[in-house]
């Protein structure tokens, strides 16, 4: 790895701890230090496309910090590296948490310590920020608060651990051989996904990539499920049954790696059209919709054992044409007349 990917990863690192003990005046001259003045910022619905540091944090960390007046942000995942397109990234994996004390997007506070996690990745230009895309798990923080107006979750909800071998965040050179494998692997099974469209499930190769004790940690609306067993029942059956036609491309997104670990970003990452059973409790109706998805493996000899996902699953949703912000005000009205 090249000097920049450790400057980058170690910049970002620097930021994390700037949020840890956070203060809303250090945070902003952090931002507008790493970010380009007009870095395009692609954050999760509701807040979509902006520019510059200014706006992702007048907009979206400062209202954030005024309803968790508390806030930390904890990573568990740091890494860095560079795309087959030759640009440089950097993946954080973590939470934002603290006292949840005021309404955020309207959801009603709790008063108890919650968390939110969070994918976000940065891409370096020159040693700045010049495109930043997140997806904060805002459903989560939607369950917390007993206020998530959807269907219930297949899989487990639970507050989604840190990497098994707590070396998630590791500032040193990567291992050029390990580093490699790790991101073929990766790609490889991406790629033997979309073998299910001509080949049904044996096509995909499923146990030639996945430990058999592995852990898939979906976004809060999913949930976790555990073995190849787990993620079949509580997301791929599911998933593939109201969504047969979906297309993806790890080569067209954003994929790199750092050591044992690799990221994946793209906006959006797949295509697809709500058709067969439906999804996520929403009837078939032939809606073509589009997938922004963050992804962190990390890989134990040759096999993956740990992935956590990030789906945007607000915007999903909205194109759905169900307004899910909309939908937990009216559940929640009667809360707001007590």
């Amino acid at each position: 790895m090249s000097c920049t990917h450790l400057d980058n990863k170690q910049r970002i690192y620097e930021l994390s701890q700037t949020q840890y003990n956070f203060e809303p005046e250090n945070v902003q001259v952090a931002l507008n230090h790493l970010f380009s003045t007009d870095a395009k910022v692609q954050l999760c619905y509701p807040f979509e496309t902006m520019y510059g540091p200014k706006s992702l944090f007048e907009q979206a960390i400062l209202p954030l910090s005024q309803s968790i007046d508390d806030l930390e942000r904890r990573d568990t995942i740091i890494i860095a590296g560079e795309t087959e397109q030759g640009a440089s990234w950097v993946g954080a994996c973590g939470y934002y948490c603290g006292t949840f004390s005021k309404p955020f997007l309207d959801i009603p506070p709790t008063g108890h310590m919650v968390s939110m996690r969070f994918h976000e990745f940065y891409k370096f230009d020159k040693g700045k920020v010049c495109e930043f895309q997140a997806i904060w798990d805002i459903p989560e923080l939607m369950m917390q608060a007993n206020a998530w107006p959807m269907v219930p979750s297949l899989g487990r909800e639970w507050h989604v651990p840190g990497p098994a071998t707590l070396d998630g965040i590791s500032l040193v050179e990567q291992e050029k051989g390990l580093t490699h494998k790790a991101l073929k692997t990766v790609v490889n099974m991406c790629d033997a996904l979309g073998n299910y469209a001509a080949g049904g499930v044996k096509a995909m190769q499923l146990e030639k990539y996945w430990h058999p004790k592995c852990s898939w940690y979906g976004p809060s609306g999913i949930g976790t499920a555990r073995t190849l067993n787990g993620f079949r029942n509580w997301h791929q059956i599911p998933f593939l049954n109201g969504l047969p036609d979906r297309v993806g491309d790890p080569h067209l997104g954003h994929a790199f790696a750092d050591n044992s670990y690799v990221g994946f970003t793209a906006w959006p990452g797949m295509t697809m059209t709500v058709s067969g059973s439906g999804w996520l409790g929403i009837a078939p109706g032939g809606q073509k919709v589009t997938m922004r998805s963050l992804d962190f493996w990390r890989l134990e000899g040759s096999l993956i054992r740990e992935n956590w996902v990030l789906i945007d699953l607000l915007s999903v949703y909205m194109q759905l044409g169900v307004d899910v912000l909309a939908r937990m005000r009216e559940f929640n009205k009667a809360r707001n007349n007590q």
